[in-house]
């Protein structure tokens, strides 16, 4: 029995082989002792296993596979259940031994026996968990299954349905109150005076409220529409934020760089990134869910000024680059999920994985030069309309002194430094500091929330009109999240 186990599988079952092993033995001992019977039998017994896997081949069973997760976009560190239906088209002989293929970060595949127990409406569904700590795009499927004939001699191994895809997202941590956000009524909208002027084309009207002072009641209004209207002196409008995310790889560089983050499919292919991005990009996920849950209106660049999820294999809508309400935090999410670091130009890199039809098309075949003309127009025509956030790699001092502009076109400017020695980048810090930036440099090991806090303590508050460098706290320098 354990020299059948040894005999390969792919083809035969132990007992087919068992049948083939007798039937070779009965051919030789019918020519040995020239026994006819001893001849038939032999025939018999090889021809058998071998009909039984020509019919496997010819007969191919027909299956539907479908799959559902819930949720269907996975956030990094919980899980999402994975439903897995599977119906037949024609008779099944027997009990089916079936496996969902998995990547292998998310550990064995499972497998399970068709048909189940308890069949619904001719389908077996099947239920697992998937739970992945790396963002990334994963391809769930497809199902495996080993059929055999209905005398268990041959085995076939069929592929049944296609595959899924499961976008696992970075999860956002929950940032504290920050000055960032401004005053905001308690809708959180931001409030705004506009002083009422006589002419009918300027002025803002609106129903009579109880309570409103009769000096604000426009009379011509009031006869025009044949009802009490009141001058509008404030207007509720929608707070608006900048926030830039730094994506090359020359700034973003360690000894993980390009080995981190998804698992190598069998292309060889996986996520361009490092530690220091990992940490920019939950950094990045985190101040958009904190200010888009407060109801800001949030533009997202890189760089260059460019759309930051333009590159992302994963973004639904890779060109929009102004994001508002809970649409907006999916929409930032998803293209999070598999954005890369810029290859470094000075470096020979692999090919990368190509995009998928109907998603985010591939790096553009020039970029603008980082922190220059094109990213400053368009950050002077939002000039003072909000905060201006800035989560940058290990910039240099030149590319410091590029950015420093670009403080003036943000009610209140923040940058976030992320380098494995935060230490080297104070005389940065100062370029910006001087420039009128909140900055402070941060290890990819930082606590983020600490790093958040640095801009409402006194220090940081400060640090903007300094000119000496300020040493950032150890939480926020080294601190581990």
């Amino acid at each position: 029995m354990q020299l059948l186990a040894r005999l390969p599988s792919r083809i035969l079952t132990p007992r087919g082989w068992g049948l083939v092993i007798t039937g070779v033995v009965a051919l030789l001992l019918a020519q040995v002792l020239g026994r006819r019977d001893l001849l038939y039998v032999g025939v018999l017994l090889v021809c058998l296993p071998l009909l039984s896997v020509l019919m496997l081949r010819l007969i191919k069973p027909r299956f539907t596979v479908g799959r559902k997760f819930a949720p269907q976009t996975m956030e990094t560190g919980f899980t999402s259940t994975v439903t897995l239906s599977v119906a037949s088209s024609g008779p099944v002989s027997g009990s089916v031994v079936m496996r969902e293929l998995l990547p292998s970060r998310f550990g064995d595949s499972p497998e399970f026996h068709f048909p189940s127990r308890h069949p619904t409406r001719g389908a077996s569904h099947y239920e697992y968990r998937l739970r992945s700590s790396s963002r990334g795009v994963y391809d769930v499927g497809p199902v495996t299954a080993a059929f055999t004939d209905p005398f268990g001699l041959g085995t076939s191994r069929h592929t049944l349905g296609g595959t899924d895809r499961l976008v696992v997202t970075p999860a956002p941590l929950d940032l504290p109150h920050s000055p960032l956000t401004g005053a905001r009524g308690a809708d959180g909208f931001a409030v705004t005076r506009r002083n009422a002027n006589p002419s009918d084309d300027d002025v803002m009207t609106r129903e009579y409220r109880a309570g409103d002072p009769m000096r604000r009641v426009h009379w011509a209004a009031t006869a025009r529409h044949n009802e009490l209207m009141v001058r509008q002196e404030e207007s509720v409008t929608t707070p608006e934020a900048t926030l830039i995310l730094d994506r090359r790889q020359a700034r973003h560089n360690s000894a993980f760089a390009g080995t981190f983050g998804g698992d190598r499919d069998e292309e060889g292919t996986s996520l361009l990134s490092s530690p220091g991005f990992e940490w920019a990009v939950v950094a990045a996920m985190s101040i958009t869910a904190h200010l888009l849950e407060r109801n800001y209106a949030m533009r997202f660049v890189d760089e260059t000024g460019a759309p930051a999820l333009k590159t992302s294999v994963s973004a639904q809508w890779p060109e929009d680059e102004e994001h508002t309400g809970t649409t907006g935090i999916h929409n930032v999410s998803e293209g999070l999920a598999a954005l890369e670091l810029f290859p470094d130009p000075s470096k020979r890199t692999t090919s990368r994985r190509q995009p998928r039809r109907g998603q985010g098309g591939a790096p553009p075949a020039t970029r603008h030069a980082p922190f220059g003309d094109p990213m400053m127009d368009k950050l002077a025509t939002y000039k003072h309309r909000g905060p201006l956030i800035a989560v940058l790699g290990a910039i240099t001092a030149s590319e410091a002194r590029d950015l420093a502009g670009a403080a003036e076109y943000g009610s209140t400017s923040f940058a976030i430094l992320v380098a494995d020695r935060p230490q080297d980048l104070h005389p940065v810090m100062e370029i910006l500091r001087a420039a009128g930036w909140h900055a402070v440099a941060v290890s990819p090991t930082a606590d983020l929330r600490s790093a958040w806090t640095y801009f409402d303590s006194p220090a940081g508050a400060s640090a903007s009109t300094a000119k000496t460098t300020v040493t950032s706290p150890p939480a926020a320098a080294g601190g581990r999240a």
